[in-house]
C-alpha cells in the first residue's frame, strides 16, 4: 500500500534517503561483503524509488522498499559472479529469503548489521582521515560536498579518501563483522576515537572562519547515541555519548551574538540546555552500572564535563575534583594535552603557580610543538601571575599557531589587554 505521490518528491525522497541509507548500506554490505559495492547497490535503490515514487507514491515503509530493492540486486549481482556457489553457501539464506518490496527487515538483524558497518568504516587499517570520511559518507548519510565543507578540504581530496578507504578494505579482505574476544576492545577504541574527532571539529573548528559546526556536532552525537542502542553493554560507549551531551549542551553558549568564541568563565549558563545535560548524567549512570572495573578515558572525561555541568558558576566549580579526574586521566591514557589540561584544572585549585611548573614541563613536548593552546594557557598563568610582557608574547604566538580566524581574535584580544 501507497500514499499519494508527494508534492515535493525529490526532496521527500532524498530525506528518507539519507535517513535509511545507513541501514540499507549495512544490510546489504552482509550479502556483498563489500562496503563499496553495497554503497553503489543503495544508490541504485535511490534511483529506482526515484523513477517510482513520483508516480506510484511513496510506500508506507519506505525504508523496507529501499531495503527490499537494494537486496535484490545485491543477490541478483552474487548470482552473476562465477563463485556463485561459494557465495550461496556463505551467505545461507539471505538470497532466497530476501524481502519483498514492502516486507520490512528483522529490527534485530539491521542493529546487527549497522554494528558491523560501524566496525568496518573505523578499521584501524584505514588512516584517520579516511576513516573520519568513510563514516560520515556511510553512516552519517553526508555526501562528499558536505563532508569536504565541514573539515575546509577540497571536495577532491574527500572524494579520493573515501575511495581509496573502499579499496583498502576489499584489498586487506577486512571481514564484514563485530570482532570478537582480544580484538574487540583495540577496535571499539578505534570507532569511539572517530565519532569523539568528528564531534571535536565541530566543537572547536581546527580552521576557518567559524568557531562553531553545530552540523558535525550532531552527527557525532547521533552517531554515539545509535551506538549506545547497540552496544548497551559497553561502558566507554555509554560514557563517550554521556560526554557528548555534556559538551554539546554549552554550544548555545559558547558563541557571542557576531560568532565571536566565549570562553568557559564569561559563559551564560542559563543557555546552557539542560535537556541535553539531563541525557548526559543518564548515560554516565549506564556507563557506570555497565562498569566492572576502572573507569575507562571516555568516563573519566565524561566525569570531568559533569562537574562542569554541575556547577553554577565558573568559580563554583569543583576544581579539585577535575583536577583529580585529571591525573586519573593522564594515568589511564598519558597525553600531553592531557597534562596541559590537568595544569589549567589545577590553576584554579591550587594557583597559577604550580600550574605554570606543569605548562613548562611540556614545553618539550613535540607533540605540542605547534599546538597553540599550549601558548595560550600559559599566557593565561602569566597574566594572572602579573607576567603581563611575558604574557603577551605567548597570546601573539599562540594567535600565529591557529587557523581559526574566530580564534586568532579572540588571543590577539587577549594580547592586547596585556597593554
Amino acid at each position: 500500500m501507497t500514499a499519494q505521490p508527494p508534492a515535493d518528491p525529490a526532496g521527500t525522497i532524498e530525506t528518507v534517503f539519507r535517513l535509511e541509507s545507513p541501514r540499507v548500506i549495512a544490510g546489504v554490505a552482509r550479502i556483498v561483503r563489500d562496503v563499496g559495492i553495497a554503497e553503489e547497490l543503495a544508490q541504485d535503490a535511490l534511483v529506482a524509488a526515484l523513477e517510482q515514487w513520483p508516480r506510484d507514491g511513496v510506500p508506507d515503509n519506505p525504508g523496507a522498499w529501499l531495503m527490499a530493492t537494494a537486496r535484490h540486486r545485491a543477490v541478483d549481482l552474487v548470482r552473476r559472479r562465477e563463485n556463485y556457489a561459494r557465495k550461496l553457501a556463505e551467505i545461507g539464506r539471505d538470497l532466497s529469503d530476501a524481502a519483498p518490496p514492502e516486507e520490512p527487515a528483522d529490527p534485530d538483524d539491521i542493529d546487527d548489521d549497522l554494528l558491523r558497518l560501524v566496525f568496518t568504516t573505523c578499521h584501524p587499517v584505514l588512516s584517520a582521515e579516511a576513516r573520519i570520511a568513510l563514516t560520515l559518507r556511510l553512516l552519517g548519510g553526508l555526501t562528499t560536498a558536505e563532508i569536504a565543507r565541514a573539515f575546509l578540504v577540497p571536495e577532491p581530496t574527500v572524494a579520493q579518501r573515501i575511495v581509496r578507504a573502499k579499496r583498502t578494505l576489499a584489498t586487506k579482505n577486512v571481514a564484514f563483522e563485530v570482532p570478537y574476544g582480544p580484538d574487540r576492545e583495540a577496535r571499539l577504541g578505534s570507532v569511539l576515537d572517530v565519532i569523539y574527532l568528528i564531534f571535536n571539529e565541530g566543537y572547536a573548528a581546527t580552521a576557518g572562519d567559524d568557531w562553531l559546526r553545530p552540523a558535525l556536532c550532531e552527527d557525532a552525537l547521533r552517531l554515539a547515541r545509535v551506538l549506545s542502542a547497540l552496544m548497551p553493554k559497553e561502558p566507554e560507549v555509554h560514557a563517550l555519548t554521556a560526554l557528548l551531551e555534556f559538551q554539546a549542551s554549552r554550544a548555545a553558549a559558547r558563541i557571542g551574538p557576531d560568532g565571536e568564541p566565549v570562553l568557559l568563565k564569561d559563559q551564560n549558563r542559563s543557555r546552557w540546555n539542560r535537556m541535553l545535560v539531563a541525557r548526559g548524567v543518564s548515560a554516565l549512570a549506564r556507563a557506570d552500572a555497565t562498569s566492572t572495573g576502572a573507569p575507562g578515558p571516555y568516563a573519566l572525561q565524561a566525569a570531568i564535563a559533569a562537574c562542569h555541568a554541575h556547577a553554577y558558576s565558573y568559580e563554583d566549580t569543583d576544581w579539585a575534583s577535575i583536577a583529580t579526574l585529571y591525573r586519573l586521566l593522564a594515568a589511564r591514557a598519558p597525553s600531553p594535552v592531557v597534562e596541559l589540561n590537568r595544569a589549567v584544572a589545577v590553576s584554579m585549585a591550587e594557583g597559577p603557580a604550580p600550574a605554570l611548573e606543569i605548562v613548562d614541563a611540556l614545553a618539550g613536548e613535540p607533540a605540542l610543538r605547534d599546538y597553540h593552546l599550549l601558548p595560550s594557557v600559559r599566557g593565561d598563568l602569566l597574566l594572572r601571575l602579573g607576567r603581563t610582557r611575558e604574557a603577551r608574547t605567548e597570546f601573539v604566538r599562540a594567535a600565529e599557531l591557529t587557523r581559526n580566524e574566530r580564534e586568532r581574535q579572540l588571543l590577539l584580544g587577549r594580547a592586547g589587554e596585556c597593554g
